[in-house]
């Protein structure tokens, strides 16, 4: 992995070098950017996240990644004016590890105010069910943020196949043909096939037959369910939902190994968002006395695969981090 990994974690984890710079698409840059905002203080007794922390976090990750003082501004920067912009969020766990509504719908609504109507936002995931059993409140009305699954009556699956590489797939009718700008807002947690589950993967819940993608570790299924056109071309921005990191027996919720880590991850590059989101993954599973996953042969593989496709920087020596607690 390069550098060894005690000394790599005490580089993300203490004093940041990195300067604030303006960043821009990721073949633009010779190196990566991903910030990591952590959120003091946020979980109430009760479990709950304070909404005007999950808020001040977004504005100082959005304002920090993109070099950019205002909110507006930070979204016009990556996002085209009128865009309809899909946010595929992550509901298969439940209740217990999956993207609260109040962190999804304060996304949704800032991008609403600073960006355009709400009518043109869809907080979206694979079925109704998942998004009810997660606490979401559905909304197919022209009026508001949309919430809904690709499982509602009358959007399903487009009905052209995507072949590409070693990928066969219908793709969500939400994800292939009502946005035309996504953002993955994912759950950063442990997988016990693909080793990390995290903002690529979470673009397993756009198609059809994700069960038929978890064979070698996922590799090299999610960097080639991410290069097809209706997710590569579209894809805009990486926030890894780390408030709560399963780090062991994922992808479901073991409180026992779930950990209050607080921290919200960014990067327009989804390669590099996700290696820094491996990297926590391992500080904690180090820290527990865990073996690492490359120990349980379940490594995340998939990443190194994606860089050489061209789809982001794994390479953590190409990848500048800045950490900021509120």
């Amino acid at each position: 992995m390069g550098r060894p990994l005690l000394r790599l974690l005490t580089e993300f984890f203490g004093k940041s070098t990195l300067e604030s710079e303006k960043t821009g698409p990721i073949e633009k840059q010779k190196m990566s950017n991903v910030v990591i905002i952590k959120g003091k203080n946020i979980f109430s007794s009760a479990n709950e996240v304070n909404d005007k922390i999950i808020a001040h976090m977004y504005t100082l990750g959005l304002t920090t990644l993109t070099g950019q003082a205002k909110l507006k501004d930070c979204f016009h920067s990556f996002l085209p004016a009128r865009d309809k912009i899909g946010i595929k969020i992550n509901t298969i766990g439940g209740k217990g590890i999956s993207t609260r509504p109040n962190v999804a719908l304060c996304l949704a609504n800032s991008l609403s105010e600073n960006h355009g109507g709400d009518g043109e936002i869809i907080l979206w995931d694979r079925t109704n069910r998942e998004l009810r059993e997660a606490g979401y409140k559905l909304n197919w009305n022209r009026g508001g943020i949309k919430i809904f699954g690709t499982d509602t009556h009358g959007i399903g699956y487009n009905r052209n196949l995507v072949s590409h590489l070693n990928i066969g797939s219908l793709f969500s009718s939400i994800q292939a043909d009502q946005i035309s700008s996504s953002i993955s807002l994912a759950i950063l947690k442990d997988h016990g096939l693909a080793g990390v589950t995290a903002g690529m993967k979470n673009y397993f819940g756009s198609v059809h037959n994700p069960n038929k993608y978890h064979d070698t570790n996922c590799d090299p299924y999610v960097a080639e369910v991410f290069d097809t056109n209706p997710i590569k071309k579209k894809h805009k921005l990486s926030i890894l939902d780390g408030l709560i990191i399963q780090y062991h027996r994922g992808p479901s919720f073991h409180s026992r190994w779930a950990d209050k880590q607080g921290i919200l991850i960014f990067g327009f590059d989804p390669v590099a968002a996700d290696s820094i989101g491996w990297q926590i993954i391992e500080k904690l599973r180090a820290k527990k006395g865990l073996p690492s996953l490359r120990e349980e042969n379940r490594e995340p593989r998939y990443l190194k695969t994606a860089e050489k496709m061209g789809l982001g920087i794994a390479d953590i020596d190409k990848i500048k981090i800045k950490e900021v607690e509120v």
